[in-house]
C-alpha cells in the first residue's frame, strides 16, 4: 500500500490526467511483484482448470504446487482413483510420469516440451509467473517503463528495444489485476485476469488467461490455497519409477 501510495503521489504530482510518471525506472509499487525478486513463498493448493477451445470445453482437476520463479509441480485428480498424471519442472528439468502407460518422460523445461503435456503454449518461468499473480519477464534487456494512473489502478507499460511488450495493471493494495502481453508488432497475443483475492493475501484464487482469438481460455481457480515458506526445492524432482519406460524428449 505505502509504495503504491508513492506511486501514486509521483504520478499526480508530476502532471495531471494519466501523465507519466517517467520513462525508463519502473515505479516502486512493481517491487512487490517483480519476477526479479526473490521468492521463498510456496503456492499449494487444488486447482480447478477448465479450458476452452474450438473443439470444447475441457475441465481438469490438479494438486498445484508453484514457487516462482520457474518451479512447478502439477498432479492431475481423477474423479475415482489415484492421479495418473505427475508433472515436477525446475528451471533446469522437467520429468513426467503416466501411471496408467508406465511411461515416464524426462527433458528440458522449453515451452514446447510444455505444450506436449500442458494446454498453453508458454515458457516454465511464464505460466510459473502468472499463476502466482504477478508478470512474467521481458525477454531481453534494457526494459523501458511509462507509469499511469489509470482509474483507481497504476497502469505500468513496459518495452523493450527489440518491441516485445506488455501492460500490466495494479490496484492500491499493490495486488495485480490485468496483465495484456504483445507481440513485437504491438498485437495483443493474451491477457490475464486476476480475480478473488482473499483478505490479507498477495495470490488470486482466480485467474483467467484469454487468447486473442476471443476463443482460446484458461480459468484456474484455487481452493485449500496455502502459502508456506520452504527453501526446500526437492518437491519439484520426480525420480524415475521401478519398471517405467523412460522417454527422452530432447
Amino acid at each position: 500500500m505505502i509504495l503504491f501510495a508513492a506511486a501514486m503521489l509521483l504520478c499526480l504530482g508530476g502532471c495531471a490526467g494519466g501523465a507519466a510518471l517517467g520513462p525508463r525506472m519502473p515505479p516502486k509499487a512493481l517491487e512487490m511483484v517483480s519476477p526479479t525478486r526473490p521468492a521463498t513463498d510456496r503456492v499449494t493448493a487444488i486447482a480447478q482448470i477448465d479450458l476452452v477451445t474450438a473443439e470444447g470445453h475441457y475441465p481438469i482437476r490438479a494438486v498445484m504446487i508453484l514457487q516462482r520463479p520457474s518451479y512447478l509441480r502439477l498432479e492431475m485428480l481423477p474423479v475415482i482413483g489415484t492421479p495418473d498424471f505427475f508433472l515436477a519442472a525446475s528451471p533446469y528439468e522437467m520429468n513426467i510420469f503416466i501411471p496408467s502407460q508406465s511411461e515416464f518422460y524426462s527433458g528440458k523445461p522449453t515451452a514446447e516440451n510444455l505444450a506436449r503435456f500442458l494446454p498453453w503454449s508458454f515458457t516454465l518461468q511464464e505460466i510459473v509467473m502468472i499463476l502466482s499473480s504477478t508478470y512474467p519477464p521481458l525477454d531481453g534487456t534494457k526494459v523501458s517503463y511509462e507509469s499511469y494512473l489509470d482509474d483507481a489502478l497504476l497502469r505500468v507499460d513496459m518495452r523493450t528495444p527489440a518491441g516485445s511488450s506488455q501492460t500490466i495493471w495494479m490496484a492500491k493494495n499493490e495486488r495485480m489485476v490485468k496483465l495484456i502481453r504483445y507481440d513485437p508488432l504491438g498485437r495483443e497475443t493474451y491477457r490475464a485476469l486476476f480475480d478473488d483475492y482473499a483478505s490479507g493475501s498477495a495470490f488470486a484464487e482466480k485467474i483467467t488467461i484469454q487468447w486473442a482469438d476471443n476463443i482460446t481460455s484458461i480459468s484456474v481457480r484455487y481452493s485449500d490455497l496455502k502459502v508456506e515458506k520452504n527453501g526446500d526445492l526437492s518437491i519439484f524432482k520426480l525420480p524415475v519409477p521401478p519398471g517405467s519406460k523412460t522417454v527422452y524428449l530432447d
